[in-house]
């Protein structure tokens, strides 16, 4: 079953077993709100499952560029093209939200994006590998992010 993103009225539906769910729940909301200003775009997410394309890709690519597994269960996922742009997104159980921007036709443009929820720790697995940069959101208080570029085709 899938669910609209509503950034006016943050719920966490989907997330609720994350220990950090109300700032998930604000860090979704928070790039709902993104597409829909940046693109008219309707942010739609589903439950997570091992077999769901978009899960695997994102698992792939993490793997393939930086053998790098993610250890908390994955929530829910999403995957969309606006202006030659595909973008996956992985909600996980701690907090973590991975994107990845793979433009169609520009493979310069490239990359996987890290999100932290406010209150939750650095993923070991990320931790030794990536420096954290914060942001402010209104609808996710303070965020933390990282990413890096995508060298290979997928």
């Amino acid at each position: 079953m899938s669910y609209t993103v509503d950034f006016k009225a943050v719920s966490t539906v989907g997330l609720e077993s994350s220990p950090v769910a109300t700032a998930l729940a604000g860090l979704r909301a928070n790039e709902a709100r993104y597409f829909h200003n940046k693109y008219g775009h309707a942010f739609t997410v589903e439950a997570a499952s091992a077999s769901n394309p978009t899960f695997e890709r994102v698992t792939r690519i993490l793997k393939e560029e930086r053998d790098i597994q993610i250890a908390s269960r994955p929530l829910e996922v999403t995957s969309f093209t606006v202006e030659k742009i595909r973008w996956d997104y992985v909600f996980y159980e701690s907090g973590l939200s991975i994107n990845v921007l793979y433009t169609i036709d520009d493979p310069k443009k490239r990359a996987v994006g890290f999100k932290l929820s406010e209150g939750m720790e650095v993923p070991a697995e990320l931790a030794e590998r990536f420096k954290f940069a914060r942001q402010k959101s209104k609808l996710a208080g303070t965020i933390r992010g990282s990413f890096f570029v995508i060298k290979n085709e997928y």
